[in-house]
């Protein structure tokens, strides 16, 4: 995309396909001056919504890098190009821009990073959320393991989410659990809380207090991976899968949360979005059996990409571990364990995507990083 102008009152838009011209008032609200944004909070001092819509450039001109303006209104105004170029994609180019690297049973060589005193507001921070968005996990060592402190590296993120089970959970083996997880049970690939309304938590964090067991062992797949191979190898699978909504529940004494998705929820283009997954919490609507015979038979051949070797990575975290990964797109799961061999205890706690987001535009920002 570049900017070009006509005459030095008409600014176009050159996308290489198309050109458009840009409208006055649009770069008229985007004014950035000191005089009119506030530095600190990069919010207007004027409000547009008030404002005579039908402005004109009396002059226009490009140096560099850089638009200078002057609105027949006696305001003047300089613009960054790419800036400007870069809100016509329509979509946040900041995080979209890190393209989701695909993988599975050989992804070996991972990316560990440790904990330090500064970590939270460090350029390794900004690294360590880029690589999430990469692989939708990352693992960070040396996590202190005493007063919750998940809580504190969530927050300092953005926001804990707090759920029906608490700010935080303990999952550990326990009697009568209101889910599988507090037990020593062998956990297959699965997504958290698809019965959520609307959506499932996007980011769910581990941490290791600790593990004594010789089992035990954390499974991840990668839904992007899996779905992917299924668009391109059973159409007619993947099609059914991404159309059809099924309901998932949840029922304990206190309460019971219920929502509908497909198992492949794609976005306004077609692409994979997220996957909803939990094969003991879903309930297919009544179809027509043909319909029917299609989805069981995909959803079939689904569990057995997710359950596949050819997909899984498996690993132990240990004491001090803190694994943070993409609800909304990884699997994860558990080797069963003996409990009878010692302690195997792992804290949890949810976040939302704006609290990795904001993150890493403010870090982004900080060190300038193109």
């Amino acid at each position: 995309m570049k900017i070009e102008l006509i005459d030095k009152k008409k600014v176009i838009l050159n996308t290489g396909k198309s050109k458009k011209e840009i409208h006055p008032f649009w770069l008229r609200e985007r004014v950035a001056e000191s005089e009119h944004l506030d530095p600190g909070t990069q919010q207007r001092l004027f409000d547009p919504a008030t404002m005579n819509f039908k402005i004109d450039i009396d002059e226009a001109n490009i140096d560099g890098d850089f638009l200078n303006i002057k609105f027949n209104d006696g305001i003047n105004s300089k613009y960054e190009i790419k800036k400007l170029s870069s809100e016509f994609s329509g979509t946040d180019n900041e995080i979209n821009s890190i393209e989701k690297v695909q993988w599975d049973c050989n992804f070996k060589n991972f990316r560990y990073f440790k904990f330090n005193d500064s970590f939270f507001d460090s350029k390794e921070m900004y690294e360590m959320l880029e690589t999430f968005y990469k692989y939708g996990f990352v693992i960070i060592k040396n996590i202190p393991t005493n007063n919750n402190f998940l809580i504190q590296f969530g927050n300092s993120i953005g926001s804990v989410k707090r759920t029906n089970f608490g700010e935080y959970f303990d999952v550990k083996s326990k009697p009568n659990p209101n889910d599988l997880a507090y037990t020593a049970l062998h956990l297959t690939p699965h997504t958290d809380n698809p019965y959520r309304n609307p959506l499932p938590p996007c980011i769910q964090i581990l941490h290791c207090i600790e593990n004594e067991v010789s089992g035990g062992y954390s499974t991840l797949v990668d839904g992007f991976t899996v779905t992917e191979f299924l668009k391109k190898n059973k159409p007619e699978y993947y099609d059914i899968l991404s159309s059809v909504k099924v309901r998932f529940r949840f029922i304990d004494k206190d309460v019971v949360l219920e929502s509908w998705s497909e198992l492949i929820h794609l976005d306004k283009n077609k692409n994979f979005k997220s996957v909803r997954f939990s094969t003991r919490l879903d309930y297919v609507p009544i179809l027509e059996k043909k319909e029917l015979d299609l989805y069981y038979e995909a959803r079939k051949y689904l569990s057995d990409l997710y359950n596949s070797d050819n997909y899984r990575i498996e690993f132990k975290l240990m004491p001090g571990d803190l694994m943070m990964m993409d609800n909304h797109r990884l699997l994860h799961g558990r080797t069963a364990f003996n409990p009878n061999e010692g302690k195997r205890f792992l804290q949890g706690c949810y976040l939302d995507f704006d609290s990795t987001e904001g993150k890493l535009r403010h870090l982004k920002r900080k060190f300038q990083i193109n």
